[in-house]
């Protein structure tokens, strides 16, 4: 059996025929990397830097909120109100130091490869879907050579909406032809579960991930797991 005794006991032994996967704080730990762009863009700007205990606390709506955030010092409510204007000119910057640092120190956590070829081994269809740009999800992924794992990929800039909408779920599933309740999605934030409840498509959580700094079981999950071997038998 490829699934574990809990996932077959809600999906049945067949297990979910498709995978939603989160990229950063579930499949990689991008924060030193996104720390060094962060702190370049804020250095440029001459800002005091932001270090990569704040940086893990912004991720998670895309990389203009991140570099709101940053700008702000993590108010949200100011970061929110930020006009357009003063973000422009810092995203360039990020941008550009970025697409330099993408591959230096990004890596996949423990257990991540293992659990994605077996369930490539074991033919189960994988969709990706990430709040991050397409401009820097899909060198990312060439350079971990993980671009022919995924049926499909959706970023941020994909569809009208990302993640906390279903949007990008309920668009996986039915380009899949899988329905939402014969699919998990699997996150690390808030905005991976709230996105999978709102789509009535059950949801595991990793413990290692970011989530603004909160305990993702408050976002109440279906499994919470420190490891993606644990969701397997």
């Amino acid at each position: 059996m490829l699934w574990s005794q809990a996932l077959q006991a809600h999906f049945g032994a067949a297990g979910p025929q498709l995978l939603l996967l989160d990229l950063d704080g579930t499949l990689i730990d991008s924060v030193p990397d996104l720390t060094t762009a962060v702190d370049a863009m804020l250095a440029g700007l001459k800002r005091p830097l932001a270090g990569a205990e704040n940086v893990s606390h912004w991720i998670g709506n895309g990389a203009d909120a991140l570099i709101r955030r940053a700008l702000c010092r993590g108010d949200e409510t100011a970061a929110q109100a930020l006009p357009a204007a003063d973000v422009q000119p810092a995203r360039a910057l990020f941008d550009v130091a970025y697409l330099q640092a993408l591959h230096q120190a990004t890596g996949a956590y423990a257990g991540v490869a293992e659990f994605l070829h077996n369930l490539q081994q074991a033919g189960v269809p994988m969709v990706l879907i990430t709040n991050k740009p397409r401009l820097f999800t899909l060198p990312l992924l060439e350079s971990l050579g993980w671009l022919e794992l995924f049926a499909l990929v959706l970023c941020a800039d994909d569809l009208a909406e990302k993640k906390p909408s279903p949007l990008p779920l309920l668009h996986a599933c039915a380009q899949q032809q899988v329905a939402p309740a014969q699919a998990l999605m699997i996150g690390d934030s808030r905005n991976d579960m709230q996105a999978a409840q709102a789509a009535g498509i059950a949801c595991a959580a990793v413990t290692y991930g970011y989530n603004h700094g909160a305990d993702i079981a408050d976002s109440a999950p279906d499994w919470v797991v420190d490891n993606l071997l644990q969701l397997l038998a």
